[in-house]
């Protein structure tokens, strides 16, 4: 099987993965395909699979310096994906701001009358399903973010716990610094961590003094990018690193 045959199995399944081509410096014009389980194709230099999970989550092909070569790093996969659990008016806000972003959005609540077509315009799926069931149907990946917006336990902590399980690459959870306190109790009692505790994202968002749907939605979008992007979300005029980083700096992940 060729290299251009293996790229279109990748692109066909749905699969994530990164052609590396090296554009100067040694081995010019050799490719390397590194799919997200770290499986490899293609005659370019072996090393440059260390770099794929870097350049998989930031989710958008760059170009970047590794010793001595420069390197155009293609990422392949479906766009990122958004899983709101919980049909209440901040979910529509955030899948029209996801959507201005090109990615997949799908909502699920257990309660039919909650989530409908006519409450939800901007969701490209809607699933009336408990977070368990949902979070099996979706299987959440690398490049999922999910966001939990129920405020009740007996849907918080199964969609909390079945995120922690997943791969998603961001969890939050909408509520008060008070409300967050008793859920991480709760998780603590059921079994969970404190490492995986850690990931999630509570009370969601970034400090901005949003109030209403819209302004949440931004705020909590707005973390999304930055813990996709590896940067700490706070104003660019207070930021140490450069705004754009270089491509030494992105070769070794550095902010």
């Amino acid at each position: 099987m060729t290299l251009f045959d293996e790229i279109r199995r990748v692109v066909e399944e749905g699969g994530r993965a990164v052609v590396f081509t090296v554009i100067a410096g040694p081995e010019t014009g050799a490719k390397l395909l590194v799919r997200e389980d770290g499986s490899i194709a293609g005659s370019g230099p072996a090393e440059l699979a260390q770099l794929a999970p870097d350049a998989l989550r930031r989710g958008r092909s760059h170009v970047l310096e590794h010793e001595g070569r420069t390197i155009f790093a293609d990422v392949l996969g479906p766009p990122p994906r958004l899983l709101v659990i919980g049909a209440v008016d901040t979910a529509e806000a955030l899948c029209q701001a996801a959507k201005l972003l090109g990615w997949t959005t799908i909502v699920a609540d257990a309660r039919a009358a909650f989530a409908t077509r006519e409450r939800l315009p901007s969701a490209d799926e809607i699933l009336v399903a408990w977070p368990d069931e949902a979070l099996e149907r979706v299987q959440p990946d690398a490049g999922t973010a999910i966001v939990v917006l129920t405020h009740d336990d007996k849907f918080d902590l199964p969609a909390l716990t079945g995120a922690l399980a997943s791969d998603a690459f961001y969890i939050g959870a909408l509520g008060s610094r008070r409300n967050q306190e008793r859920r991480r109790e709760r998780l603590l009692e059921e079994g969970v961590s404190p490492a995986d505790l850690d990931r999630i994202a509570g009370p969601c968002g970034l400090d901005i003094g949003a109030e209403s749907p819209a302004e949440t939605a931004l705020s909590i979008l707005a973390e999304i990018l930055a813990v996709r992007a590896g940067r700490a979300g706070g104003p660019l005029k207070e930021a140490r690193s450069r705004i754009h980083p270089e491509p030494e700096e992105a070769a070794s992940g550095k902010k």
